[in-house]
């Protein structure tokens, strides 16, 4: 997989290539390096290259941003693999149709914002999901009418779990 992997207005060609169990060939900007890398923590790594050891914590801050701490000095990375890189260059994806809503994890529906035959507005808050103590607002993907809601306050879900339906011609049932 290739990747930009960018630090402040620095940018490096990242590509990651797993050749074992455990063993990653990682090639920056045309530098090879053989990794060993174990996962020793939830989100700490055991890293070796080169005869080498690390111990590498990796903490998600956003959907492609990394804070990586190694060898006391605090990396912020923002990753980007091409396939995303030209997606997001081909311009928004438009959905057409009906719209199913699916839950993005497990957890707890806490609230359910709208009815069957509400108008909703792109971006509109549908349901909130309780999950690992936070509440992750799930919204509408398109402007239209729901025209099925699958869940109640209360109702535990799993990812991919259908949520509801919106259609931007429906008429309520």
């Amino acid at each position: 997989m290739i990747y930009e992997v960018s630090e402040g207005k620095a940018s490096l060609r990242v590509d990651l290539e797993q050749v074992g169990e455990g063993l990653y060939d990682v090639t920056i900007d045309g530098r090879t390096l053989r990794i060993d890398a174990v996962r020793s923590g939830r989100n700490v790594y055991s890293v070796i290259e080169g005869g080498r050891q690390w111990e590498v914590s990796v903490d998600e801050n956003g959907s492609h941003a990394f804070d990586v701490l190694v060898a006391g000095r605090l990396f912020h990375l923002v990753a980007v693999d091409e396939r995303r890189k030209l997606l997001a260059a081909a311009g928004p994806v438009v959905a057409e149709g009906k719209q199913t809503v699916e839950s993005r994890m497990p957890g707890k529906i806490v609230k359910v914002a709208v009815a069957v035959g509400d108008e909703v507005r792109e971006g509109q808050s549908l349901l909130v999901v309780e999950a690992m103590k936070m509440e992750n607002d799930i919204t509408s993907p398109i402007d239209g009418r729901v025209t099925e809601v699958a869940v109640r306050e209360g109702d535990t879900v799993e990812t991919g779990a259908r949520l509801m339906v919106v259609d931007p011609g429906g008429e309520a049932p």
